[in-house]
């Protein structure tokens, strides 16, 4: 540090004459200092760049190699027209080895795979509980009824099923933890499997869905990938943008329709959806269309104004197609569990439901709200979502539910 205090008491002579303050003349100095620096430092690094050759040219003698291969490949280009021109025999052309498609999995293990969380839920407690049990007896029976309950069958639905074990086991039919398993199966099959309309979308021309539900549930999606399966059917399907409150629902809507290559009927955003579903039911009929798929507003169901707008939209629909909607389809998101009871009823109150979609099955433990619907309302389930592809929208089939979820 000796050769630094020198340097700062040499230089404070001339910052004092150049009119630098005193308590300045250190830190200008330091200044001076750290510009020198720079300036080596930079002269350094330009006389190594220097010294490197940096950007030199290529010496000659790659010039000569780089000559020698643009020799080497025109003589091999002559050879090659040379061999071309002589009649040699026909060589079958190899063909690259095909990459392995990947296994699809058949419809049955799609459900396995999309209840896989509800049947960890039910029917892995159940086999935990039944599991080493030698004897059926009033304590199994009560440890049952607790495991029905937290998988949202419902009470309703947990007490039909314990009133029958315990009637089983009264008349000796219950000796074994397999029979427990075995009858469990037969009562849900039959709660699921009660006597419904079918859902026959050739019984009018046009047949009219109309669907509702909150917002969230995935209404306009479920409508989107029914569209596509009808199409893909040959049915020629027109959508009504019924849900005029919700920002952008149209446009969701329009993406779905051109998807499927189906036509959508819209008005603006806040219209009157009684007069969508009017202009859509028109349409329908005008263009010979074999369905109409109504999209509705994602009404509360604890407004009674809503709907009203709901039973509005029914009348309209009735006076321009007579019997219209011949199915009003409630969408209900399974993850929502006992709530999901709950709106299926109020709206089955204002509406009268023919059919239930219950959405993202696949991501939620409450499978077992499928059971408690059915049983509470006698309203059949017509789909299920068991994944986010266009095809993941199925068919409900009762048995292969049962069958899905107990399977080892």
């Amino acid at each position: 540090m000796h050769w630094l205090n020198a340097f700062v008491t040499w230089l404070s002579p001339l910052l004092a004459s150049a009119g630098v303050p005193e308590e300045y003349r250190s830190i200008v100095a330091f200044g001076f200092l750290y510009l020198g620096a720079t300036v080596v430092v930079l002269l350094f690094v330009f006389i190594l760049l220097k010294i490197f050759g940096v950007g030199r040219k290529p010496p000659k003698d790659d010039v000569v190699v780089e000559a020698d291969v643009a020799e080497v490949s025109a003589e091999a280009v002559e050879s090659t027209e040379v061999i071309e021109t002589q009649p040699e025999a026909e060589i079958a052309p190899t063909r690259e080895s095909e990459p392995t498609p990947e296994p699809t999995l058949g419809l049955f293990e799609r459900f396995k795979a999309g209840l896989s969380k509800t049947q960890s839920t039910l029917v892995g407690r159940v086999d935990s509980l039944l599991r080493g049990r030698t004897a059926i007896d009033a304590d199994l029976i009560e440890e049952l009824e607790e495991i029905l309950i937290t998988a949202d069958l419902g009470m309703q639905t947990t007490q039909q099923l314990i009133d029958s074990l315990e009637s089983s086991r009264t008349k000796g039919e219950l000796a074994s933890s397999e029979q427990v398993r075995q009858l469990l199966m037969e009562e849900l099959t039959k709660i699921l499997s009660f006597d419904s309309k079918p859902l026959d979308v050739t019984s009018a021309s046009p047949f009219v869905i109309m669907v509702i539900g909150v917002n969230g549930v995935g209404k306009t999606t479920t409508i989107g990938k029914l569209a596509n399966q009808f199409a893909l059917q040959g049915k020629k399907v027109i959508l009504g943008a019924g849900d005029t409150f919700r920002a952008a629902a149209a446009e969701q809507l329009q993406v779905w329709g051109e998807r499927a290559d189906v036509e959508v009927i819209s008005h603006t955003e806040g219209a009157d959806p009684s007069a969508v579903a009017f202009d859509a039911a028109k349409a329908a009929v005008a263009r010979k269309a074999d369905i109409l798929l109504l999209d509705t507003a994602g009404r509360l169901h604890t407004k009674v104004n809503l709907m009203a707008e709901l039973k509005k939209m029914r009348r309209v629909l009735d006076r321009e197609i007579p019997g219209a909607p011949h199915e009003v389809l409630l969408v209900l998101d399974a993850t929502t569990g006992q709530n999901a009871l709950t709106q299926a009823k109020l709206f089955n109150e204002a509406v009268d439901l023919d059919g239930i979609v219950l959405t993202k099955l696949d991501g939620t433990a409450k499978g077992g709200i499928v059971v408690a619907i059915a049983a509470e309302l006698q309203v059949p389930v017509r789909f299920v979502g068991i994944g986010e592809q266009l095809d993941d929208l199925r068919p409900f089939d009762a048995e292969m539910f049962v069958s899905v979820l107990f399977d080892r």
